[in-house]
């Protein structure tokens, strides 16, 4: 019944309570209390809009590849610390390979972007390299986690 109701909720986050329990076929305080214990134990971690990315000057999507010139646990931290405060990080990912982080950036456009890397990502201490990866088209864009 819990991922169910977790199936629904990703497709509508803003159902109501009674129209859940509907959907789901149980009542609405049994849906109520299942919501609630899924929110405490950190399953459902809030709600939020989704937004037209180009309706808000923020059409263009990049992937960037961020090799660090050195792999200290201090440069990790100052990184990750940095990257948080930038806007136009939508995601960013440590991982393994051939390069230490990937970047998720939407800007409006390739001049936006170019300030970007020019003004704020490699002037950040620590960087060695950057590869960027222009998206020439998004096939599937998702938050929904198949459960």
């Amino acid at each position: 019944m819990d991922r169910k109701l977790l199936r629904a909720l990703q497709e509508d986050g803003r159902m109501t309570n009674q129209a859940l329990a509907q959907r789901c076929g149980i009542s609405p305080a049994a849906c109520f209390d299942r919501v609630k214990r899924l929110r405490a134990s950190g399953v459902i971690r809030g709600y939020t809009a989704l937004l037209d990315p180009g309706q808000l000057d923020r059409a263009m999507l990049i992937f960037i590849e961020v090799l660090l010139d050195r792999t200290t646990t201090d440069i990790f931290q100052a990184f990750a610390d940095h990257v948080r405060e930038l806007p136009e990080v939508l995601e960013c990912h440590m991982v393994a390979g051939g390069f230490d982080y990937l970047l998720k950036v939407r800007v409006a456009d390739i001049a936006a972007y170019r300030s970007f890397l020019g003004d704020t990502l490699v002037a950040m201490p620590g960087i060695r390299e950057t590869r960027t990866y222009p998206v020439l088209e998004e096939v599937k864009a998702t938050s929904h986690l198949p459960v």
